[in-house]
């Protein structure tokens, strides 16, 4: 049984979702995926937070052996790679738009981001459709 089965024996969605994307670096190279459509290792390093660049590499391919994320090469610069999120990772959308509205409520914020806050209250739905437009997938059909 691979290490991986063996944490999710008990089947908790918590648990599960936590050992996915639980961590500060995870969720913010998701958030950058997600909100501001950065697919490349470069643009994701240059990140406000300023992540190393073993600690970048090491989600990167911890999204991808989970599924978030799809890694392909660069068919304009064979050296290097785009991530894209996958309708797995895509399906994480609501919990950042979630975590932004939250933090809204509790952090000063600037302008861009007070922004950002006003669309996610006023047009979640269209919001969301031009995330999963960016990534040329559908939406879910569910309401969201």
């Amino acid at each position: 049984m691979s290490k991986q089965t063996k944490k999710h024996l008990g089947g908790c969605p918590v648990a599960y979702g936590t050992d996915i994307f639980g961590d500060r670096w995870t969720l913010l190279v998701i958030r950058d995926m997600i909100l501001h459509g950065k697919k490349r290792y470069g643009v994701l390093l240059d990140a406000e937070e300023k992540i190393a660049t073993n600690i970048l590499a090491d989600r990167l391919k911890h999204l991808e052996a989970v599924g978030v994320v799809n890694k392909a090469q660069d068919p304009e610069n064979r050296r290097s790679y785009i991530y894209s999120l996958t309708q797995k990772g895509l399906a994480l959308t609501p919990i950042i738009l979630e975590i932004v509205r939250w933090s809204g409520s509790h952090l000063k914020m600037n302008k861009s981001r007070r922004e950002l806050l006003k669309r996610i209250d006023t047009d979640r739905n269209g919001f969301i459709a031009e995330i999963y437009a960016r990534e040329n997938k559908s939406p879910p059909k569910l309401a969201i």
